[in-house]
């Protein structure tokens, strides 16, 4: 007799079900479906971003690798927005929400629906660890797809992404570009789907997931316009079913050595700082202990080989054509930077589906030796002071500038902050300070990609510090330094911080501090109000849930 892999579903086999099944009927279950698993497909398709506009027509190759397998696969969606195009506005403020209400809302289907597992497809930054978020609570056999990488734009030989147009405005502002240069940039830098090229957020927590041993090899490097990313979905629908043979859930697979495993994967390849926050959040929403000092730990011991847009000069594209994050994976791996004995989505070890694997390509320059890395370190730095007590994350791939001194120039909104860049009025040593754009202040942690390109533009990326209690875009270089912690809507030393109040930033002793007394700081402490809350609607409510960045952000019950 055949085993019965309904985990949920079986519900519905109670006579007193026969109103739930006549839905279903309608939907096109058989009394013959009724016997096999019921398997979701969550999809984040929508024509809001080139990053998920394709996403629909992977959603039914998961369908169909789901059906031939023996489930009965149902699709449905969730949201996405665009950090690309909500970036520099107000509309930014709901980026990093939006991973949490894309989390309730698949685990609320899967939840509601009584499904046996499924498959989730994300492409833009946020639709992964929410994502990842909905699978690590769902308790139920999962697999993760992304929806892959955009290709390079060109523009008269030279390769665009979309930071090209973000530093084409700082080009534009001082005077370097004329309008109609700036123009084509625009126009030739997004050819198509798929999410941002180079090593940024989407691209980076892609990587870590395959990493985590939640997607299958492959997955996170293969385009988003090919026929391998078909069959990437094709065979998750048909993974999902696997596990359900296997008995294999989420919690199997991501344990403390695979997180330890994605950490070690986001430094040597370059990744986005967003890594931090989106990691710990996963790990707390499967019950796993990841702190900043794992990051520091790990960033200590792993080398950055890989020459990977912003810091670099590639894009993920030309990573898949010399073998992909499953070669670099194979070469960690080999140096003993890796736990191979972790569990995937495959049912086999990280060692048993990298053994498997092609070694990246004879005479490839994009991934460097281990003798002669791009930095004897991982890039992302956790610093500590007076300035952020509970830690803050700066990205030093590429930047030359070890120390700096400068006074600050406090800005209480990215706006404000922007006009003083475009006007002139911030000068080569000074440290650009914005604040109350923490997770409860912003509110929503918006990134400040718009402005750290502008500096880049104008030659400014290393001979001005930017900080603040926001985030920084996976896109963003130079001289910056995010997540501090804890906000200055909290009251963290950010918010005391004066006009010409000398800052430090030592990314070699991993500190950033204010030469301010401690005497001193309890006066401006007494003179110092929170702002008001914010108390209308989704930004509302994550404004009165949300945790320290330093704990991933997450809205649900976190004992600090």
């Amino acid at each position: 007799m055949k085993k019965d892999l309904r985990i949920k579903s079986q519900v519905f086999d109670d006579p007193k079900r026969a109103p739930n099944r006549a839905m279903l009927r309608a939907v096109g279950v058989t009394d013959e479906d009724f016997k096999k698993p019921m398997v979701g497909i969550a999809s984040t398709w929508s024509e809001v971003t080139p990053c998920n506009m394709h996403i629909d027509g992977l959603a039914r190759s998961a369908k169909e690798g789901a059906q031939e397998a023996g489930a009965v696969p149902l699709i449905f969606n969730t949201i996405t927005v665009s950090d690309g195009i909500s970036m520099g506005t107000e509309g930014m403020r709901f980026s990093l929400p939006s991973r949490d209400v894309i989390a309730d809302s698949i685990e609320t289907v899967v939840g509601a629906e009584n499904l046996d597992g499924y498959v989730a497809i994300g492409g833009c930054d946020k639709n992964i660890p929410g994502c990842m978020i909905s699978i690590a609570r769902s308790e139920v056999p999962a697999v993760f797809v992304y929806g892959g990488t955009i290709s390079p734009g060109f523009r008269n030989g030279d390769k665009l992404d979309i930071v090209s147009v973000f530093e084409g405005v700082g080009k534009h502002n001082n005077g370097d570009i004329s309008d109609d240069e700036l123009h084509g940039i625009e126009c030739h830098a997004c050819p198509g789907a798929g999410s941002c090229g180079g090593m940024y957020t989407a691209n980076t927590m892609a990587t870590a997931v395959e990493a985590l041993g939640m997607s299958l090899p492959g997955s996170s490097s293969n385009p988003a316009e090919s026929t391998y990313k078909e069959e990437d979905c094709r065979k998750a629908g048909q993974a999902v079913y696997q596990l359900l043979e296997k008995g294999i859930y989420p919690k199997d697979i991501m344990t403390k050595e695979a997180f330890e495993n994605a950490i070690t994967v986001v430094m040597a390849l370059g990744g986005s700082t967003n890594a931090v926050l989106h990691l710990l959040a996963i790990a707390h929403s499967i019950g796993v202990d990841v702190s900043l000092d794992d990051f520091n730990r790990i960033q200590k011991e792993v080398p950055h080989i890989a020459d990977l847009k912003p810091s670099g000069k590639y894009v993920m594209q030309d990573l898949h054509n010399v073998g992909g994050v499953p070669a670099v994976m194979k070469l960690l791996l080999e140096a003993e930077y890796l736990h191979g004995d972790c569990l995937t989505v495959t049912g086999k070890t990280l060692a048993e589906n990298l053994a498997e694997a092609s070694s990246l390509e004879e005479g490839q320059e994009i991934i460097l030796p281990f003798e002669k890395p791009y930095r004897e370190t991982g890039p992302l730095v956790i610093l500590k002071g007076n300035l952020a007590p509970r830690g803050a994350v700066a990205k030093v791939s590429g930047v030359k500038v070890k120390r700096h001194t400068g006074p600050a120039r406090v800005f209480d909104t990215e706006e404000e902050a922007t006009e003083a860049v475009m006007n002139n009025e911030i000068n080569e040593g000074d440290v650009l300070v914005i604040r109350y754009e923490g997770p409860k202040g912003g509110p929503g942690m918006p990134e400040m990609l718009s402005i750290s390109a502008i500096l880049v533009g104008k030659g400014l990326g290393e001979k001005v510090a930017l900080l603040t209690d926001g985030r920084f875009s996976g896109g963003t270089h130079g001289l910056v330094v995010g997540h501090i912690a804890p906000e200055a809507q909290v009251g963290g030393p950010i918010a005391l911080l004066e006009e010409g109040d000398l800052v430090t930033i030592d990314s070699d002793l991993q500190q950033i501090s204010m030469d301010v007394s401690e005497e001193e700081l309890k006066t401006r402490r007494k003179n110092w109000t929170a702002p008001p809350l914010y108390s209308k609607g989704v930004l509302g409510k994550y404004a009165h849930n949300v945790s320290c960045s330093s704990l991933g952000a997450v809205t649900d019950k976190f004992d600090e």
